[in-house]
Order: C-alpha cells, then sequence, then structure tokens
C-alpha cells in the first residue's frame, strides 16, 4: 500500500475506534469488542487485508502491552491502591499458580492435553487482562479496596504469567532451577523498574524544560526504558515498567494533569492498535473448530480455577464472602492471554496445537468479556459491593521556575471538598508560598486573606522549591478536614 493509503486508512481506524467507546459506554458493551470486529472487518474475511504474520503480531502486541501497563501504573493513586497492597500480590502471585494448576490439570483430564501442553494452556489463560480491566472496572463504580486489588493484580500478574509462558513453550525441558530463574526475574526486573521510578521522577521535578509537551514524552520515555532495562538484564519488563510508571504516577511531577492526560490518549491508542491488529489477524473461519474447546476451558477457568484461586488469594487477608465472589467474577481477559498465545506459535510456527490455542483464546476472550464485562454493574449491586458516593481528591498541578528557584502550583477545588468555605487567612499556607490568582465562573482575580473559597475555584499557588511540598500537604489536609486539619490530625500526606 502507498503511504497516503496506509495514513488514510490508519486515521480512519482511530476515529471509528474513538466513535465506538462512545456507542460502547451507551450500548454496555467494553469497547475492546468494537476494536476486534474492526479489524475482522478489514481482514481477509470481509474487506479482504491479508495479515498473517504471528512473530510480527506478537512484537507490536508486546510494545503495546508495555504502553497499556505504563498507563495503568501512571494513572493508578497509590492512596488508593495501598490498602489492597497485599491482597493484590497475593491475586497476582498465589492465585496466578492456583490458576495454572487447576486448569492445566482440568483440561490435562477433560481435553486430553498432555501435561505441559496443559499447563501452558492454564498460563496463557490465568492473567487477567490490564486494558480490560483500566478500561471496564473504572466505570463499574466499586468500591476502592476492590478496584484497587483488580488494578494492582493485572498489572503485577502479567509478568509471572509471561515467565511461566516463556518457560512452558520453550522446547527446552524444564531443569530444578527454573524457579529460581522466576525470582531472580521478578526481583530484578522489580528493583529496575523502582530505580528507574524514583530515578525518573527525580530528574523531572529538576528539569525545566524548554515546552510543556516534553514532560509526557519524557515521563513515558522512562516507563519504556524500564520495560527495555529488565529485559536486557533478562529479568521482567513488564514488572519493571509497572512499577516505575506507579512510583512516576505517584511522585510530584511537573505539569502532571498535562501528563496524565497524554499517557491516558496513548493507552486507548495502544488498546486501540492491539485488538485491531489481533482481529486483523484472525481468520474466523478457523475459529470454528475451537468451540468446544474453548468452551470447556472457559467454564473450568470462570467456574473452578478462577474461583478456587480467589478463594485461597483472598480467606488469609479477611476478605468477606461477597468481595470474594465479585473478584471471582471479575478476572477479567483480553489482549494478554492472546498475546501470550502467540508466543508458542513463533517458537513452533508448523504446531496445529499452538495454532489452536490461539483460536481458542481468541474466542474464548470474545465469549467471557461478553459475559463478564456486560454483568459487572449488575453482579456488584446484587453483592453490595457498589462504591458509594465519595468525595473526589483534589487536583494539585505543578510547574518548575527553574531559575527563581520555585513551583507553580495549580489547585482545582473539587465538588464536595471541605476547602469549601475556608479563607484564605484560613488555609495557612507555610512561609514562602501564596495564593497569587483565584480563577472563578471563567474569570480571574488577585485574592486577599478575606477571600473565600469555592466549590470548582481554581487556585494558582506560588511557592518556593523548599516550601512546595509542605504547601502541598497544608492544601491536601484543608481539602480533606477542613480548616481544622492540623487540630485533627490530618497531614496531607499520601
Amino acid at each position: 500500500m502507498h503511504l497516503e493509503a496506509v495514513l488514510g486508512v490508519g486515521s480512519a481506524v482511530v476515529l471509528l475506534s474513538v466513535v465506538a467507546v462512545r456507542a460502547s459506554v451507551r450500548i454496555g458493551l467494553p469497547s475492546l469488542l468494537f476494536y476486534l470486529g474492526i479489524g475482522v472487518l478489514l481482514g481477509e474475511s470481509v474487506l479482504g487485508l491479508k495479515f498473517s504474520d504471528a512473530m510480527l503480531t506478537e512484537s507490536l502486541g508486546l510494545a503495546a502491552l508495555v504502553l497499556i501497563l505504563a498507563e495503568g501504573g501512571l494513572t493508578t493513586r497509590w492512596p488508593d491502591v495501598r490498602p489492597s497492597l497485599s491482597l493484590g500480590i497475593s491475586l497476582s502471585t498465589i492465585a496466578v499458580a492456583v490458576s495454572i494448576g487447576v486448569t492445566g490439570a482440568s483440561l490435562h483430564m477433560l481435553l486430553g492435553l498432555d501435561w505441559r501442553t496443559a499447563f501452558l494452556w492454564g498460563a496463557v489463560l490465568s492473567s487477567t487482562d490490564a486494558a480490560a480491566v483500566f478500561s471496564v472496572l473504572r466505570g463499574v463504580g466499586v468500591r476502592k479496596s476492590l478496584a484497587g486489588a483488580l488494578e494492582l493484580e493485572s498489572g503485577l500478574n502479567d509478568a509471572p504469567v509471561v515467565i511461566a509462558v516463556v518457560l512452558l513453550a520453550s522446547p527446552d525441558p524444564l531443569q530444578w532451577w527454573s524457579p529460581v530463574l522466576v525470582v531472580y526475574e521478578l526481583v530484578v526486573g522489580g528493583a529496575v523498574g523502582a530505580a528507574l521510578g524514583f530515578g525518573g521522577a527525580w530528574a523531572l521535578r529538576r528539569a525545566a524544560l524548554p515546552a510543556t509537551g516534553l514532560y509526557p514524552l519524557a515521563t513515558l520515555s522512562v516507563c519504556v526504558l524500564a520495560y527495555a532495562g529488565g529485559q536486557t538484564l533478562h529479568a521482567s519488563g513488564f514488572l519493571a515498567t509497572y512499577l516505575a510508571a506507579l512510583i512516576l504516577g505517584n511522585s510530584q511531577l511537573p505539569h502532571r494533569g498535562g501528563v496524565l492526560s497524554f499517557v491516558e490518549g496513548t493507552g486507548w491508542l495502544a488498546q486501540i492498535g492491539l485488538f485491531v491488529l489481533l482481529g486483523l489477524y484472525a481468520s474466523p473461519g478457523a475459529l470454528t473448530r475451537a468451540l468446544l474447546p474453548a468452551l470447556v476451558a472457559g467454564l473450568v477457568l470462570l467456574l473452578v480455577a478462577r474461583p478456587l484461586s480467589v478463594v485461597l488469594a483472598a480467606t488469609p487477608f479477611k476478605v468477606p464472602w461477597r468481595e470474594q465472589a465479585f473478584l471471582s467474577w471479575s478476572g477479567l481477559r483480553g489482549a494478554v492471554p492472546i498475546v501470550l498465545a502467540l508466543i508458542p506459535l513463533t517458537h513452533n510456527p508448523d504446531s496445529a496445537s499452538a495454532r489452536l490455542l490461539v483460536d481458542v483464546v481468541l474466542v474464548l476472550v470474545v465469549a467471557l468479556t461478553l459475559l463478564q464485562g456486560t454483568t459487572l454493574p449488575w453482579v456488584a449491586r446484587v453483592l453490595g459491593v457498589a462504591r458509594s458516593t465519595e468525595a473526589t481528591e483534589i487536583e494539585v498541578d505543578s510547574a518548575p521556575l527553574d531559575e527563581l528557584s520555585a513551583d507553580l502550583l495549580q489547585v482545582r477545588v473539587p465538588v464536595g471538598s471541605k476547602l469549601r468555605g475556608v479563607y484564605l487567612r484560613e488555609l495557612r499556607l507555610p512561609t514562602g508560598a501564596l495564593v497569587s490568582l483565584v480563577v472563578r465562573d471563567g474569570e480571574g482575580f488577585t485574592p486577599g486573606p478575606d477571600t473565600r473559597l469555592r466549590e470548582r475555584d481554581q487556585l494558582l499557588v506560588v511557592t518556593t522549591a523548599a516550601a512546595r511540598t509542605r504547601a502541598e500537604e497544608r492544601i491536601r489536609a484543608v481539602d480533606r478536614a477542613g480548616r481544622l486539619a492540623r487540630w485533627r490530625g490530618e497531614t496531607g500526606q499520601s
């Protein structure tokens, strides 16, 4: 195809996919199904565009997953997921191991697969999908503890699952030191991600870049660099990416609002490209032979492996049975299992079993997404885990003024904030910080000590670099506890 044709088709697909997001929200279907449908429509079975390169699909799929994980980590608020940290880690490790074991043993007995192939299928199907969770779960409206646990699980469980799939897909026999290799990859990958996350945050806070748009590019590049660094050291690049993004997203980044908007758009673009590519790669005519094994695998996963793995992972933390039931039902599958299913196929392109696995996973992802994704809001209401109305956390954006050794804080007062009705003199910002401008109803004015704050006000706070952290903590403290924040013990720290 000529360049203009490629650009034209690509832009049309993106625009159509953006429209599909709005349609999916109205209809209640996850948008990834629309993206898959667009890919199938473009494919050889309908419009005739042929694409069957498994290795290229795997490479592009892994690259897209890196961007999706980066977006998930950067937009995840640490205060929301911190209470669920232990549960999230348990779901991403213990639950994964149990799911692989139960699914593999069941498929060995029910489908007659040899043990190694059966456990390979179990590993491919055991990972919940970050793209599906981040795009579907955040619109369901469940309690923060549950949402945090599921987001942590989907962000962290890719790492051990990828290691398991690579080990099982390799023609080499498993060795006694294979578990040691798994531990090495996770530990070193986590260390790389943490080092680049803290180091990148430190550098970005001190860099006065010439253009605002460079900060999002630099932030995302640190996350991608974490993946490359982890893989270069033969460690888990996915874990490195997610941890680096999580640390960066919860640091005092310059132009934080712009950074998060950019990575959110990048995440959407990665999802669109990935699912359209997977739909383009799929051969609908060949999927019929995968219907029976996909049905068997789906029932095992949905009714046995996932519930049992959640019970074993969550019971030690005394998670109520209603929340365990919701965790079991919300183990969403998406692009990750499909991309992982391509790994055995690239190792052995002529393997009929490897090709069948790809087809089975495609059918299974569509079926489970239709079943689980569309019923999650209803399940949350029935189980009584829907989130009640909660105050929105205040937004504080910042920009460095390098030559003045100062910072600008842009504060938006959300609805429900206890900043409402507070006089500026009661805000008691530290020495070196001053509210220089208030924007109210689209008009800006210079405030005085007797200016009383309202909901939806925007404040511009000028602060010295030394007072920046204390100023932000004071603003957050008053937002949460009101003018008597200090006496109520609120520090404003995350």
